[in-house]
């Protein structure tokens, strides 16, 4: 029996068509993977399976019987739910609110029970063993991955028949994606159909029963996961041979004044006496499990967040920053790709030009009036080179895909002409084709000599691009791996290690940042002291 079966299924908006003539099927109690390029068609999919979208030609089959869903009603009415990768959550609403909404229990006057609702919801996120979270949390307030796992528990507390999975680990990592391994056995066994979109081959491998491959809105392929080989699935997927994910690594790095010194930087109590180093020309990765200090020492150094203890030194010169206009418009032209594109990254409806030259739009104004020739021509030469269809100009993120929308962020920053690039989880929900071009721009960045401090949820990314790596665990900066003769030290197996606090080697403890004058700047920066190995426990690991 067929779960799901679309039949010459065609969506088009205006002059773009998103699928054209697409057939699969979704077989009743499997998990089916749903593949593409970002832009294949895969989210119109989940959409009209949703409800929020219906097809211009074809048929929907639900359990073999067709179906018109004009409205998310009906699909939950037949038991389809779905967790979004853009998270449809109301980040000012609580957590019980939004994992009930639009379904919180009501008194017999009609008015919603609070104490009702906040019990429903305790027992939701007990049932998911999620009981770490507190139901009267604000959604706004807490980390990616936290609001990542509510949209999954909201869609699988409804007990769906059809569970449609959207990127669900792309803000997970670790402990985390163990936790939707269990929940997606769960449900399989239960007899749930799930639709799994995911663009970690792994994943595929780990959970999935069969595939379908779409293409430029197309259907090309459909079969049993076991049936084709990685290669196969990456040709199928982008059209063509990937022979060389990653690029080679060539050491750009140069001995000069550091582009970026953090000197026992502190932020409250998540980031502790973090010193490093990022070189000119280099790619300095970060790596740690979530909620390890990583993401406040990114924030720490664009302005985000603001140093409780320690300071930040660019080109050997100290600086404050207050703010991300400080880092922008100091004079040091540092750019943030955060991890959420859309909420943090973009202003959704405005165009492509205006989204990338906002932060600098001074340099293209005089007398208070904008020059719109210079600034769409620069803008045009940026988007060039990340290799963003020329509408990119006028149209605004939201009709490109998710890995447009990340290289639109980095056309920002090469606008306005920026020499260091922090770049937080940047291929995060990227497809396969678009990962290797955003690989190989970070290393003509670092090439032409940009530095690019560089964080990633997949560790392998981390491995294969980073010259080398800091490891935060605890909130501290445990240790750094690599360097010119110690590329060798760099593996996932060392990283995991030390992110689990397991290993803590004492050679390579991270040096604190002398502070430097550009006058009086030494070659290369001297160590002054370690961070002491004691700060490390292994307990509840």
């Amino acid at each position: 029996m067929n779960a799901i079966e679309m039949i010459g299924v065609r969506k088009a908006f205006g002059p773009t068509v998103a699928l054209e003539s697409v057939s699969t099927k979704i077989h009743a109690g499997t998990v089916h993977a749903l593949l593409g390029e970002n832009g294949a068609g895969k989210s119109t999919t989940v959409k009209m399976l949703s409800g929020l979208l219906r097809p211009d030609q074809g048929q929907l089959m639900v359990h073999n019987r067709e179906v018109i869903l004009e409205s998310p009603q009906q699909a939950h009415a037949l038991g389809i739910q779905t967790a979004f990768q853009e998270m449809t959550q109301i980040p000012d609403l609580t957590v019980t609110q939004n994992l009930l909404i639009p379904y919180e229990p009501r008194n017999l006057l009609g008015l919603l029970d609070r104490r009702a609702a906040y019990q429903q919801a305790s027992k939701i996120l007990q049932d998911l063993d999620l009981a770490e979270i507190n139901p009267n949390a604000i959604v706004g307030e807490l980390d990616l991955a936290l609001r990542q796992k509510i949209e999954i528990a909201r869609a699988v507390s409804r007990q769906p028949k059809i569970l449609l999975l959207d990127e669900p680990t792309s803000a997970l990592t670790g402990k985390d994606m163990e936790w939707l391994g269990r929940i997606i056995a769960r449900l399989k066994a239960q007899g749930t159909t799930i639709i799994f979109i995911s663009h970690r081959m792994m994943e595929i491998r780990d959970y999935c029963d069969r595939l379908t491959v779409l293409r430029n809105g197309q259907a090309v392929h459909e079969g049993a996961v076991e049936d084709v080989t990685d290669e196969e699935i990456v040709r199928l997927i982008i059209g063509r041979s990937l022979t060389a994910t990653f690029p080679v690594r060539v050491d750009s790095s140069r001995d000069e004044v550091p582009a970026l010194a953090i000197n026992n930087v502190s932020v409250g109590k998540r980031l502790r006496n973090a010193s490093c180093q990022l070189k000119q020309g280099e790619v300095l990765g970060v790596a740690g499990l979530q909620g390890m200090g990583q993401l406040e020492l990114f924030k720490a150094c664009f302005g985000v967040s603001l140093p409780t203890a320690g300071s930040i030194s660019v080109y050997g010169q100290d600086i404050t920053i207050t703010s991300p206009a400080d880092a922008i418009k100091s004079g040091i032209d540092m750019g943030f790709i955060p991890e959420d594109r859309k909420t943090e990254g973009l202003f959704m409806p405005l165009s492509g030009r205006h989204n990338i030259s906002l932060p600098i739009i001074d340099r293209f104004a005089r007398f208070g009036l904008v020059n719109t020739e210079a600034e769409s021509k620069a803008v045009a030469e940026s988007l060039v080179t990340m290799q963003v269809a020329e509408r990119g100009l006028t149209m605004p993120p939201s009709a490109f895909s998710g890995g447009n929308q990340q290289k639109m962020i980095m056309a920002r920053w090469l606008v306005a002409g920026s020499r260091i690039l922090l770049m937080y989880d940047p291929t995060r929900g990227v497809d396969i084709g678009t990962k290797s071009e955003i690989y190989k721009l970070i290393r003509q960045f670092v090439a032409d000599g940009g530095s690019v401090l560089l964080y990633s949820t997949e560790i392998e990314e981390v491995v294969n691009l980073s010259d080398r790596v800091l490891v935060c665990y605890d909130g501290e900066i445990a240790a750094t791996l690599g360097g010119p003769d110690q590329q060798e030290e760099i593996s996932e197996e060392a990283i995991m290690e030390i992110a689990l606090g397991h290993k803590h080697p004492s050679q390579h403890e991270p040096q604190i940042a002398q502070q430097q004058s550009p006058a009086s700047a030494p070659s290369a920066a001297e160590p002054a002291s370690q961070v002491p190995t004691d700060k490390l426990a292994v307990e509840g690991v």
